[in-house]
């Protein structure tokens, strides 16, 4: 990060915020702020226009892509990518990455139980469909003026380190092909995959040693393998990622099942969280992930309640 962030530059960028302006607009004098917020945008809504608007609001200009009108990003057909990138352009966005479903499906050697659910967001690929996916990724992402594609670790198997040899192979083949390509892939903690925590994801992207894969860390997802995100699973990451999701969750205490919260409302430490963010240069990107569904269903207002957690959470931490 050049230059360092002064207390009254962190507290201009959130001094504001009752006026709606947030992470992702610009400073004056174009001095950008640390980091690059947005929201997925089925989060908010299939229509991606109407979830634009929700971003754009709040004064955020990052869009992550996961899913568009009920169909996958990489189903998309070239036509309506088009479409989207109107629309994008539109609103003057930026798009932080392809959220591909790529590596969310069945490790061929070792594949997970079949009667477990999966959710992989309208898409139905298989190991067949790799090489060619990454590719079609790379494409979209330039042509969609982004250098990330997100990808995973496989359906998560009894026993992940039995995998781990498997999983690694493929993913050291597939950075070499991002390599060729220009683009960064950014590897999920999912735990529904192999690689669920901060300890596994660091582990992973350490020993495959690549610059062109890199960490998508999400605390959250942490909490499901019941990890203590942040200071641990934070701790085997740090500095190895360059794209964030931030949701919260909680364990419930009759069924011992994860139960996604409003930012700031479940167990995750998101104030100790940004504190080390903003301690250690991060100003990538990151975006918002709402998951947390209030009891009316309304994914709107859902992602409203947890979008103004997240932003309570960074204004008391940059301005400190």
């Amino acid at each position: 990060m050049t230059g360092q962030w002064t207390r009254r530059k962190f507290c201009w960028a959130m001094g504001a915020l009752g006026a709606g302006v947030a992470l992702g607009a610009a400073a004056p004098e174009n001095e950008p702020i640390p980091f690059k917020l947005g929201i997925i945008n089925d989060e908010i809504s299939p229509d991606l226009e109407e979830a634009l608007d929700f971003i754009a609001s709040y004064s955020l200009s990052y869009v992550e892509l996961r899913t568009i009108g009920g169909k996958n990003i990489m189903s998309l057909s070239q036509s309506e990518i088009e479409s989207a990138k109107k629309v994008i352009d539109k609103h003057h966005f930026h798009v932080s990455d392809i959220a591909s479903p790529i590596y969310k499906w069945n490790l061929p050697e070792m594949p997970a139980v079949s009667s477990e659910k999966h959710d992989a967001y309208n898409a139905h690929f298989t190991e067949q469909d790799a090489e060619d996916l990454l590719k079609k990724s790379f494409e979209m992402a330039r042509f969609l003026g982004t250098e990330k594609v997100r990808i995973f670790s496989y359906w998560r198997v009894e026993d992940p380190d039995k995998a781990y040899p498997f999983v690694l192979e493929r993913l050291k083949k597939a950075a070499a092909l991002a390599e060729q390509n220009k683009i960064l892939l950014v590897l999920e903690n999912e735990p529904s995959c192999n690689v669920g925590t901060g300890k596994e994801l660091g582990r992973m992207l350490r020993d495959i040693n690549s610059p062109w894969l890199r960490g998508n860390w999400d605390p959250g997802n942490a909490v499901e393998l019941n990890e203590v995100p942040y200071p641990d699973g934070y701790n085997h990451v740090r500095g190895l990622f360059s794209h964030m999701h931030i949701k919260d969750a909680a364990h419930d205490p009759k069924t011992g099942r994860t139960h996604w919260r409003p930012v700031g409302g479940g167990v995750v430490d998101f104030h100790g969280q940004f504190q080390a963010l903003i301690k250690d240069g991060y100003h990538d990107t990151m975006s918002l992930e709402t998951h947390y569904r209030r009891p009316d269903g309304n994914k709107v207002e859902s992602t409203r309640e947890s979008l103004e957690g997240l932003l309570k959470v960074i204004k008391a931490e940059v301005g400190s």
